[in-house]
């Protein structure tokens, strides 16, 4: 076969008058491209670095000192006030006097912008430690914000690369205790009766009192000496230390466009979308995508960005050095392959070549050369991927004596090591306007599959459908959603608006076939093994059969409307959730809403308790004819934007009580109030999606390139799970989970409710903003 011959480099043959060697032209040269690109990388990575490191200044600012350094020895203007001629007297006198003086400039240049930068980095510092901003009514800046934000623009430097802002962002303060425990019992106050109340009242003010002090000065200690008191020990205390599946549990999904699909062939979808991912991971290593800012100017953390790509999660087992069982996560570099799934057999594809990318097309020729392939799974391989999705005990004690050594280990290293995993499924989803249950399907495909056919451990599994739509898994331990969807975003937009396809629905560009076929993993995996894996699948598919999933489009009104209720957005749907939830089950719930805290650095996440005093009293007037449930809901709204305002300026409740308990627990101090506090369960989890990248899609002049988001598996095992995403001005679409097995939870009865509920709510606005429901409601249908 020619791919056989130009993947050798020589060929000799042993004569008796000597050696014949004969080298290929075409591989050297390749070869050779393929080095010229890596030092051209490591440059750019280099000088990307050396940017990100000395800024909000340029390396041109430091000529520009030692100029003027330079200069003041001519005009004898001593800036230094002595310590230039200082610095020249203790150089080596060897040296000629004029050639001293200069060097002495120059130093002193050199320490003058260094310290130039730092005195920089810690006025913007200080200046993003300010967050009366957040606290501003919507549309209304007071002049002092104003004043503030002039001076983060004029500190913030022009053209920031990804990293630059992270040696200037604050660090996440610690809260004061009698705050976190005045808002805790606040937030209990709506779900207790009063005895319930009082009790938790008591044990709060025993731990005030008596245990707080101690522990409270160990977190601000790990405050000053960490870049971050919590993100660390959130990783491995909720992620992973978890030694259930993380499958359904814990990884989480993002859907394709919800309208459009810009090819059915599913080879050259995959191709586009992979391409645009390595296009993205470029930008990525080079640092050259632009940071994320709120208000397009206060700037976001990136840490989370740097593991999307060659990062995997690996079983932990306990063992005699390790007490405690715990998983870590791999991330390497320069990884430049690819493993792809497709009918129980895994594929190594090589995603680089002569020094560059594979392109679209190269990418679809290999794709479907792999979904031509006939060849049968090999023992054991079918459901080998079963084993990320079980428990994490069997697992890991599987991967140390059945794939530490020989073939099997190659093969695991191969998984483990790819920039990602890509699967081609054989099974179409999406939605379908004329399928009611096509966007649940589509959903319980991307969390879960059939239990063996997504490598759950992988930072990401790319799933790719027979009809051309496309989807995501994510595992949660090394980043949160908007990490995953940052990408996501840019890599539809790429796929659709800059690579595109043609007119047949093939990528474009020329196919060359010259390239090496993908190969396929070997394994040797004994029945012991094939039995542990049968076993994970066994208790994966009991776990995915109980998801009881419903996706559903809101598309009455939206975003639009909303604000012209003069409404924050998320306070309408969370109080929305807040009345459906009563109406579903009668009672109110512990509620947790996600929101971020990367305008610190490191920053991850904090809790929203969006079930509030306000919004119970909000709800019950719902079913009272004669209450004033318009000022209720203001009330209740403007509580629940000042809740999340708290969490993200580093004054929320959980994360600190958590941290707390830990050290708590590293000291041997028993807090009943601690112990009460981190077992109540949150019966009701939500998230919203947030769209980042508004600038990659004009949603006006192409309303139907909208992504339906993503959603997450229930968190209790009788509670609900709702992901929602605010897609333009006139769509929410919302994702809803639950268990089968709970008697008392329905999630298509739960999105009927929250439909109502979003009705209900908006008929309040009715009499004060008629005109423009109606024009709103139009425009919505319009676009649908």
């Amino acid at each position: 076969m020619a791919e056989a011959h130009q993947a050798v480099g020589f060929q000799f043959t042993v004569r008796p008058d000597g050696v014949d060697l004969k080298l290929s032209q075409e591989v050297i040269k390749t070869i050779y491209l393929s080095g010229v690109t890596a030092w051209k990388k490591r440059a750019i990575q280099f000088k990307n670095g050396v940017l990100a490191g000395v800024y909000p200044a340029s390396p041109s600012s430091w000529l520009i000192v030692v100029i003027a350094m330079m200069s003041s020895l001519y005009i004898r203007i001593d800036p230094s006030l002595g310590m230039i001629e200082a610095l020249q007297e203790n150089l080596p006198h060897r040296s000629e006097e004029n050639i001293r003086a200069v060097l002495s400039a120059i130093l002193f240049a050199t320490g003058l912008w260094l310290f130039l930068i730092y005195l920089l980095r810690y006025m913007l510092k200080a200046l993003l430690s300010y967050h009366g901003w957040i606290f501003e009514s919507h549309g209304k800046m007071s002049r002092s914000t104003k004043v503030w934000l002039s001076l983060v623009k004029m500190f913030s430097g022009r053209r920031p690369l990804l990293y630059s802002f992270q040696a200037s962002l604050p660090r996440l303060p610690v809260p004061s205790v009698d705050d976190t425990i005045h808002r805790y019992l606040e937030s209990v106050h709506p779900l207790l009766n009063s005895d319930q109340y009082d009790q938790m009242e008591r044990l709060a003010n025993d731990f005030k009192d008596s245990k707080a002090a101690q522990l409270q000065r160990y977190l601000i200690l790990k405050s000053w000496w960490g870049t971050n008191y919590v993100s660390d020990w959130w990783e491995e205390y909720i992620y992973l230390r978890g030694r259930s599946p993380i499958m359904v549990n814990s990884n989480f999904y993002i859907m394709d466009l919800l309208y459009i699909t810009p090819t059915h062939r599913q080879a050259a979808r995959a191709g586009n979308v992979v391409h645009a991912m390595l296009q993205y991971r470029r930008k990525l290593e080079r640092g050259e995508h632009a940071p994320l800012r709120a208000l397009g100017t206060v700037p976001m953390c990136s840490t989370q960005m740097e593991r999307i790509f060659n990062t995997t999660r690996i079983p932990g087992i306990e063992t005699g050095k390790q007490p405690l069982c715990t998983d870590i996560v791999q991330h390497l570099t320069d990884r430049k392959h690819l493993v792809v799934y497709h009918k129980g057999r895994f594929f190594l594809l090589w995603l680089y070549t002569g020094g560059r990318h594979l392109l679209p097309s190269e990418l679809e020729t290999q794709f479907q050369r792999i979904l031509n392939d006939t060849s049968e799974p090999q023992p054991g391989e079918l459901k080998l991927a079963a084993l990320t999705a079980g428990h994490r005990v069997p697992w890991a004690q599987s991967r140390i004596k059945y794939f530490g050594q020989g073939v099997n280990k190659v093969s695991l290293d191969a998984i483990e090591s790819a920039a990602f995993f890509l699967t081609l499924d054989d099974e179409p989803q999406g939605y379908d306007p004329a399928k009611a249950k096509s966007l649940d399907s589509y959903a319980k495909s991307l969390l879960h599959g059939k239990c063996y056919d997504r490598w759950f451990d992988k930072s990401f599994t790319l799933i790719s459908y027979p009809n051309g739509k496309v989807g995501v898994n994510a595992e949660h331990s090394w980043a949160d959603a908007p990490i995953v969807g940052h990408m996501w975003e840019y890599v539809l937009a790429t796929d659709c608006f800059h690579l595109g396809y043609t007119e047949e629905g093939h990528c474009k560009g020329d196919v060359n076939k010259g390239l090496p076929h993908p190969s396929r993993l070997q394994w040797q995996i004994p029945n012991e093994c094939q039995e542990v894996i049968e076993t994970s699948y066994l208790s994966a598919k009991l776990i995915a059969d109980d998801v009881d999933f419903h996706g559903y489009l809101f598309h009455e009104f939206g975003k639009g409307l909303i604000k012209k209720c003069r409404c924050s957005p998320d306070a309408f749907i969370q109080l929305a959730l807040q009345l459906a939830q009563f109406r579903d089950q009668g009672v109110f719930c512990l509620t947790y809403e996600s929101s971020m805290t990367r305008m610190f650095r490191d920053g991850r996440t904090e809790t929203v308790r969006s079930c509030t005093t306000e919004a119970v009293a909000f709800v019950r007037a719902m079913e009272d004819e004669g209450a004033t449930r318009l000022a209720l809901f203001r009330k209740a709204a403007e509580k629940h934007q000042n809740m999340y305002r708290l969490a993200m300026t580093g004054s929320g409740i959980d994360r600190h009580l958590f941290c707390l308990y830990l050290v708590s627990k590293y000291l041997g101090v028993d807090s009943p109030f601690l112990k009460k506090v981190l077992s109540e369960p949150w019966r009701l989890s939500t998230s919203q999606t947030p769209q980042q990248q508004l600038n990659l899609v004009d949603i006006n002049k192409f309303p139907k390139y909208v992504s339906a988001g993503g959603g997450f598996g229930p968190v209790a095992d009788d509670g609900y799970g709702v992901s929602y995403i605010i897609v333009g001005e006139n769509l929410i679409t919302f994702h809803i989970s639950s268990k089968f097995s709970s008697p008392d939870t329905n999630s298509c009865r739960f999105g009927q409710h929250i439909c109502d509920a979003m009705l209900d709510i908006q008929a309040l606005f009715k009499p004060e903003n008629d005109k423009t429901t109606v024009e709103q409601l139009g425009n919505g249908k319009k676009h649908m």
